[in-house]
């Protein structure tokens, strides 16, 4: 099989959606997905672009996705995040994910980044592997702490 890893354009948002989708899914999360095809668009393709993406191609078909945005380590300095990089699932074990993850390594390089840092759910052992087999180091011992939109609501309501 045959595929191509490129730059995402405005035009593939539609079809990373349905991958963003497809990943919810798969995290038994399908109900959390918020954004849009025009926050994507409009995130990724203005004048001060949020985040940047790679994208696999089959046959005129997107079928995986790499999306990374710039970070800073007060400990590195300058880093990206892997925020998430995803393969349909009838294309997993294909390649795809290994040629998404070499784009962004590479990007990374390009950028002249210290450190790509990203989360992989505990219960996803496949992917664990692929990336420890690829070199990253799974830190099982950090904890991911977020506030979602509600949690900053009362979090402002309180100061």
């Amino acid at each position: 099989m045959t595929f191509t890893i490129r730059d995402a354009v405005k035009n593939d948002m539609p079809q990373v959606l349905k991958l963003i989708n497809e990943l919810a899914v798969f995290e038994k999360e399908p109900d959390a997905v918020e954004v849009t095809v025009d926050d994507l668009e409009q995130d990724g393709f203005g004048n001060n672009p949020a985040f940047h993406c790679f994208v696999a191609e089959v046959n005129n078909k997107i079928e995986g996705m790499a999306l990374v945005y710039q970070r800073y380590s007060t400990w590195k300095g300058k880093t990206i995040h892997l925020e998430d990089l995803i393969v349909s699932e009838a294309m997993r074990g294909s390649g795809i994910g290994s040629a998404l993850l070499d784009e962004v390594v590479k990007y990374a390089h390009h950028l002249g980044v210290k450190r790509i840092n990203w989360e992989v759910l505990d219960w996803n052992e496949p992917a664990i592997v692929f990336y420890e087999k690829k070199g990253a180091n799974v830190m099982r011992d950090w904890n991911v702490v977020h506030l979602d939109e509600q949690g900053i609501k009362n979090y402002i309501s309180k100061l």
